[in-house]
């Protein structure tokens, strides 16, 4: 009679860690697998990277956007978010109404914030009338410039589609 008694509280709490597991993975941390060389040197392919999800606000489950949030993104911050259906992370250079300054003297480039970000001809064209970073978005870029697709291609990110800030790497 005490043996079932041991096995069913051991049952119990194997189950309660498992669904405590799971709610942490949703809503809390993350831990993701880096592919590709946008982000090096600073997180390189292969790297392993540990994501807060409550960092930003609450993010809603299998769900690229936030359900609630709390805090903005901060120039410098590495964020992770969705694009074209994959995670993708980046680092936040510039957030909302800092000022856009491009140039195309001698190649295209942007300033943003003490960063000069290089563009291509095609970037600058599409990128070029804005003066400052819109409202509830941010502008975000790999530390590899030459490997990495991101804002300088596919424009700003809404605040509300960015999934956590990483961690740890």
């Amino acid at each position: 009679m005490s043996d079932k008694k041991i096995y069913g509280s051991k049952g119990i709490s194997i189950i309660c860690g498992l669904c405590i597991g799971v709610m942490l993975k949703l809503f809390a941390v993350d831990i993701l697998y880096v592919s590709g060389d946008s982000m090096s040197p600073t997180i390189r392919h292969g790297d392993i990277i540990f994501v807060n999800k409550l960092a930003y606000g609450l993010v809603r489950p299998f769900g690229a956007d936030l359900i609630a949030s709390w805090s903005s993104p901060s120039p410098g911050d590495i964020v992770i978010y969705i694009y074209n259906s994959s995670a993708v992370v980046k680092r936040c250079i510039a957030t909302e109404g800092m000022p856009l300054d491009f140039s195309a003297d001698s190649g295209y480039s942007l300033h943003i914030g003490g960063h000069t970000i290089p563009l291509d001809q095609e970037q600058y064209h599409k990128l070029h009338t804005a003066s400052v970073v819109p409202d509830n978005m941010i502008f975000a870029v790999g530390d590899n410039y030459s490997a990495s697709v991101d804002s300088r291609t596919y424009g700003f990110i809404a605040e509300n589609n960015i999934l956590g800030k990483v961690l740890w790497k």
